[in-house]
């Protein structure tokens, strides 16, 4: 099925609904509820979307178990292997309306969508490769008699996986993919700003042969759907990506049954700028290390912590790059900054600038929306840098989710890293240095999921991602993903 989404303002008796994905079929909620999503760039109305609730999440969790105990359960590595495949083949067929899908749901610059291509494709086919690696071991054993003990890899059982909003296509892979390569089912919960990515991958998941009931996809909203999936009885695990507030929420309901959890959270993410950097790469890679997506990823460089020798210089060099970024809707292939996802989070990143320069930071570059001509309809702001900025601040310690760079001076080595680990988050960092030595002990230092070193933001399906503290706990990508989803059973066996 292909899905037309026209930018045209449409009535709403012409726009597309889309159902819930349980157990193989398309279905509406119970309830009968609705809600709207649209294009964060204009207004534009782009689909009525079923509303699933708590009884809806009952049936997807119910049709998860019975296929996770059923057909699915009798499906050898390498037939879930091909499966994989087969969607990555799906994927790469239909990449382009996934990404002009993800691009009007929720305002992504589709060049940076379109360079995702890889990763999406990387992923999948990552873990199709590891289906067929899963294994135990033969164990040593110092009962008396004859013992022979080995350990088995099971697949965890129901999964429900809960997504956000800013990056749906590959969000919803990176939880797709541990999922399918273990064996086990899910119910997935997309987020309610975004959620048509999710529904057309679930489409394509039946097309390349899924069983019906392997993965149940239920849009709605967090405080009723996710709730109840996260809470649920039925549910072995539950993978989320999200704020940290939420975080919390989800592991305090995950103690009914004492379910698994993944959390991978927030984030507030120092990109240290030693005074011996090659300032040619460090000004455009530290700037889109904020500014990428709109500043909406977990992981930005939110925190310019830069050496007072060169403090000066690399904020008007990286304020005017801020100010040489295009920014518009999505769909222009000139753009490079779209808009926020929506009004809520428009008033969220606009009250931040004036926390920041009520606490006396100055906006050297950006600081305001934009509302002139065709930005007028979206939710669109400047990508802004604040000078003058002390750890202390609350521009410093909060995550803002948006364009917005908070530049703070240091002296020594010892203080950047001290200042870098005085926040709640370690999700992620960079170091921008020409000293081999500085960059490890910096990398050493920083105490976070990932350090990038002359680069910034960069991800591997091989390499595991994930946070320290308050970010969350558990990995994404890697070996370290897939072994989240499994048991490990021993098997103690007496021969004689």
């Amino acid at each position: 099925m292909t899905m037309t989404l026209s930018l045209a303002p449409a009535p709403s008796a012409g726009v597309p609904t889309r159902r819930l994905i349980i157990d193989g079929k398309s279905v509406d909620a119970l309830s009968g509820r609705t809600f709207e999503t649209r294009n964060p760039a204009t207004g534009e109305l782009l689909a009525s979307v079923a509303e699933g609730g708590a009884a809806d999440v009952d049936l997807a969790v119910a049709a998860a178990r019975r296929a996770f105990e059923g057909p699915w359960s009798r499906f050898t590595p390498f037939q879930r292997q091909e499966i994989l495949l087969k969607f990555a083949d799906l994927v790469e067929a239909n990449f382009e309306e996934l990404t002009m899908t993800d691009v009007l749901d929720m305002g992504a610059p589709i060049t940076f969508a379109r360079a995702r291509k890889t990763r999406a494709l990387g992923l999948i086919r990552f873990y199709a490769g590891m289906c067929t690696t899963i294994h135990g071991e033969t164990l040593p054993n110092s009962f008396p008699g004859e013992v022979f003990t080995y350990t088995l890899k099971e697949p965890v059982g129901v999964v429900g996986a809960i997504t956000p909003w800013n990056a749906p296509l590959t969000s919803t892979i990176w939880k797709l993919g541990p999922v399918l390569a273990t064996g086990c089912t899910m119910v997935l919960k997309p987020a309610e700003d975004a959620p048509l990515t999710a529904l057309r991958l679930g489409e394509l998941l039946l097309e390349a042969g899924l069983p019906e009931g392997v993965v149940n996809v239920v849009p709605g909203f967090g405080h009723d759907a996710g709730a109840a999936l996260a809470a649920h009885m039925g549910v072995d695990k539950v993978a989320f990506t999200g704020s940290d507030v939420t975080g919390r929420k989800i592991i305090e309901a995950s103690k009914g049954n004492i379910k698994r959890v993944t959390l991978e959270l927030g984030g507030k993410s120092p990109d240290v700028i030693f005074a011996d950097c090659d300032m040619e790469l460090a000004v455009p890679g530290a700037g889109m290390g904020v500014f990428a997506n709109t500043g909406q990823i977990c992981c930005a460089g939110t925190r310019l912590l830069i050496e007072r020798p060169i403090y000066e210089e690399f904020v008007e060099r990286v304020s005017a790059y801020a100010r040489s970024l295009k920014v518009g809707a999505g769909i222009d292939p000139a753009t490079q900054i779209g808009p926020v996802v929506n009004a809520t989070q428009l008033e969220r990143v606009a009250g931040y600038i004036d926390v920041g320069l009520g606490e006396g930071a100055v906006a050297t570059a950006g600081g305001k929306r934009l509302t002139e001509g065709a930005l007028k309809h979206g939710y669109f702001i400047e990508p802004t840098v604040l000078s003058g900025v002390n750890n202390d601040m609350r521009v410093a310690q909060e995550e803002i989710f948006g364009p917005v760079a908070a530049a703070i001076p240091f002296d020594t080595l010892e203080e950047a890293a001290a200042i870098s680990n005085a926040t709640p988050f370690g999700l992620g960092g960079g170091v921008w240095t020409q000293n081999v030595a500085t960059a490890h002990r910096m990398a050493k230092a920083i105490r976070s999921g990932t350090v990038w070193v002359n680069t910034y933001g960069g991800l591997d399906p091989a390499v595991p991602f994930g946070g320290y503290k308050a970010s969350g706990y558990g990995r994404e990508s890697g070996l370290h993903h897939v072994d989240a989803y499994l048991e490990t059973k021993a098997v103690v066996m007496k021969l004689a």
